[in-house]
């Protein structure tokens, strides 16, 4: 079949069908590195939505509900292979409708088949147990699906977030309705299309593009969705929660982040340096891992400030296809809220060093030059609050005891690094921190598929990736048979 990687896509994805939206509206989209709009995209709604539950009901009672174990993984497999069969008209899709530089969609898209890949050959290793019990009884657990599994999914990583959410879901046998953002749609619905080439059966995957204020409130707290994926702010967090609290089913909530990087006197700096400046400015800073605070032991902070200083000098923000450090942020509501930041920071802090704006650049572009601030005060509003941008803050410490107080004084607790030779302070740090995942001398929070990945606090709750998100997927049966 022909895979339709344009700009106009003015249908939704239900029952395996591209059908028009129940009120023929559209969503304009734009490129982020120009500021023009290149297509179209559907504006889905309620009733939208309850077509797409509907459809995926129907898959579950029908073909794919049949599938075994092994049959599912062999179809995302096939997915997978098809993702990275196409992965470079994907990449160029997802560069132009989210401004990320091309060279780093193309690690999302060979990230998104390796998704496919990884829960395809999972799909038939999740088994039950037996439990000891009383005499001539035997107990045993069961994996099951949920059934319908609502998955809303940000802008910032729409390739790779779909793959670890999507993915992990149909390799347990749910059947999905997906509401990608209305600024970053164009991907999932390639992939759509692709699915079915996989042979995926008609209605096991949804595709509902659209606001949140529609799409994703009446697919949060629709009665018939029985698991509900968010990856987004806190605060939408919090209503997709609420809503889905009505229904009594759980939530899985990947959401901001302030991440400390602890950089200790005794490590290897020279291999800290170009890490902890790519951790932050990947994507622009739109990551919710980003390496947005870097902590520094006083032996070595002014040599820190310093390097990074360099690093930070030589930045270049530009247009998406030219492949610079960074591209623009994903529209122009995003770059007045980081701005914000930036000119508060301007005023209260002291400037290490700043990037620039490529030479050329459109004007219409949401461009953000990547800024670096230093001596800054762990309760400055700058080291505590999600940016969502190009900027890092760095903070002296002196000694083990005020590094991870520092590390812990937000509300969030999504991802750490730390870097240090010394084998039992790595541990002694690992356990003090409060976060999902400790990086000790390397940092790949948006790499490793089999890294389970998710928060605590304000980041939210569950896991994704791994296997455990194969367990977060289904709903655990106890039998218990008296055979005498």
């Amino acid at each position: 079949m022909t895979i339709h990687f344009g700009f106009e896509r003015t249908k939704l994805f239900i029952g395996g069908q591209w059908q028009d939206g129940a009120k023929g509206e559209t969503i304009d989209v734009e490129d982020p590195s120009t500021g023009e709009r290149i297509g179209r995209i559907a504006r889905g709604t309620a009733a939208d939505v309850d077509a797409a539950v509907s459809a995926a009901e129907a898959a579950l009672a029908g073909d794919w509900g049949r599938k075994t174990a092994t049959e599912r993984g062999r179809i995302l497999a096939r997915l997978g292979t098809l993702v990275e069969a196409n992965a470079e008209r994907l990449a160029e899709l997802e560069s132009r409708d989210v401004g990320k530089p091309l060279d780093q969609a193309r690690n999302d898209a060979k990230a998104l088949a390796r998704y496919f890949e990884f829960y395809g050959a999972s799909a038939d290793k999740v088994t039950g147990e037996t439990i000891p019990y009383q005499a001539g009884t035997t107990v045993m657990t069961l994996r099951e699906p949920h059934g319908v599994t609502a998955h809303i999914i940000p802008w910032n990583y729409p390739m790779q977030i779909l793959g670890r959410s999507v993915g992990a879901a149909l390799a347990m046998g749910n059947a999905c309705v997906l509401k990608p953002a209305e600024d970053a749609s164009l991907s999932a619905l390639a992939i759509a299309e692709l699915s079915l080439e996989a042979g995926l059966p008609a209605g096991a995957l949804n595709i509902v593009t659209g606001y949140g204020h529609d799409v994703g409130s009446a697919l949060s707290g629709h009665a018939r969705v029985h698991h509900v994926s968010f990856t987004g702010s806190v605060g939408t967090g919090q209503r997709i929660q609420e809503a889905a609290s009505a229904n009594v089913v759980p939530v899985t909530l990947e959401l901001g982040g302030k991440s400390p990087h602890i950089v200790f006197d005794d490590c290897d700096l020279e291999a800290a340096l170009t890490t902890l400046v790519g951790a932050c400015i990947q994507a622009a800073g739109q990551t919710c891992s980003a390496a947005s605070r870097v902590l520094v032991q006083r032996g070595i902070y002014d040599e820190v400030k310093r390097r990074m200083a360099e690093i930070y000098s030589g930045l270049v923000a530009g247009p998406a296809r030219d492949c610079h450090a960074l591209g623009p942020l994903v529209s122009a509501r995003q770059k007045t809220l980081v701005t914000a930041f930036i000119e508060e920071g301007r005023r209260d802090l002291a400037i290490a060093a700043e990037g620039t704006i490529a030479e050329g650049a459109p004007s219409g572009g949401h461009y953000v030059a990547p800024i670096l601030f230093a001596d800054v005060a762990p309760d400055h509003r700058l080291a505590r609050e999600e940016i969502f941008g190009p900027v890092q803050v760095l903070i002296p410490f002196e000694d083990e005891a005020e590094a991870v107080r520092i590390a812990n004084g937000t509300e969030y607790g999504l991802v750490a690094g730390v870097w240090t030779e010394n084998g039992a302070r790595q541990m002694r740090i690992a356990r003090a921190l409060h976060c999902g995942q400790v990086f000790i001398n390397n940092y790949g929070a948006g790499g490793g598929v089999e890294l389970p990945f998710g928060g605590v606090g304000k980041s939210g709750h569950g896991r994704e990736k791994g296997f455990e998100a194969l367990y977060g997927f289904s709903r655990l049966k106890t039998v218990s048979i008296k055979h005498g």
